[in-house]
């Protein structure tokens, strides 16, 4: 990492592309990205993870990995175009699971532009609480009263229907929790909802580790919410691209 690439001002956001050519690519790369800070981390080892990105000039279809594509090698070739039956434009696999999560999640949130959903060392765990974040922790507070959670047995998302009550149970928030399963995040940029992601799983941490811990009183914890939104999320996964990933681009 040079000295300049080193900067990062603590003011930038999501850059606004108009072009939907450039808009695609620039989504493409920070998709590939996401991926294989996904992987560095250890996760998705076993396949069990997924982050798409709606594609702008066609926001019925959206980019997904490859299957069989270790996160931690992920790169724009290995993104393929799943359309809104579930087909791949120009042939490949998908973890079909993906595309009965996301399609009915994309469908149902115009403003979604990505969807994370992984199995990690603590959101898995936690899930298995079927209970909310508690606002014990500075993060845990980003997602006061803006998450829900999937209270359904089916574990196995088997066709979109399953996907159809996860975008319910999700509504108009940052998350939802799946029931024994795992954690979902959703934003208006592929940077943004890593980002949340990887500060949710912080939160389920904290949970799991803190049983005893005094959550702080509602008032605080929404005057922290409201002053996390999108850029600070965004903000995150730049942080953690450049301790995981130093000499991408």
């Amino acid at each position: 990492m040079t000295a300049d690439s080193a900067f990062l001002d603590p003011d930038a956001t999501e850059p606004v592309i108009t072009d939907p050519v450039e808009l695609r690519a620039h989504r493409k790369r920070r998709l590939a990205l996401a991926y294989r800070v996904l992987g560095a981390m250890g996760w998705g080892a076993l396949g069990d993870g997924h982050i798409s990105a709606r594609d702008p000039e066609r926001p019925d279809c959206f980019w997904l990995g490859r299957y069989g594509v270790p996160f931690r090698f992920m790169t724009t070739d290995d993104l393929v175009l799943v359309r809104a039956d579930g087909s791949i434009e120009g042939g490949g696999h998908i973890n079909i699971a993906a595309y009965y999560i996301h399609a009915p999640l994309h469908d149902a949130r115009p403003d979604v532009v990505a969807a994370v959903h992984c199995h990690t060392p603590y959101g898995t765990p936690f899930s298995a609480a079927v209970t909310k974040l508690a606002p014990i922790s500075q993060e845990s507070c980003v997602f006061f009263d803006d998450h829900e959670i999937f209270d359904d047995d089916e574990l196995n998302i088997g066709s979109t229907d399953g996907g159809k009550r996860i975008a319910v149970a999700i509504g108009d928030t940052r998350a939802v929790i799946l029931r024994n399963h795992g954690l979902l995040t959703v934003a208006g940029s592929v940077d943004a909802a890593v980002g949340y992601f990887l500060m949710m799983e912080r939160c389920a941490e904290v949970q799991v580790k803190a049983r005893d811990a005094k959550p702080v009183e509602a008032q605080a914890a929404r005057r922290i919410r409201d002053m996390f939104c999108e850029r600070e999320a965004w903000q995150a996964f730049q942080w953690a691209q450049r301790t995981y990933l130093p000499d991408a681009d």
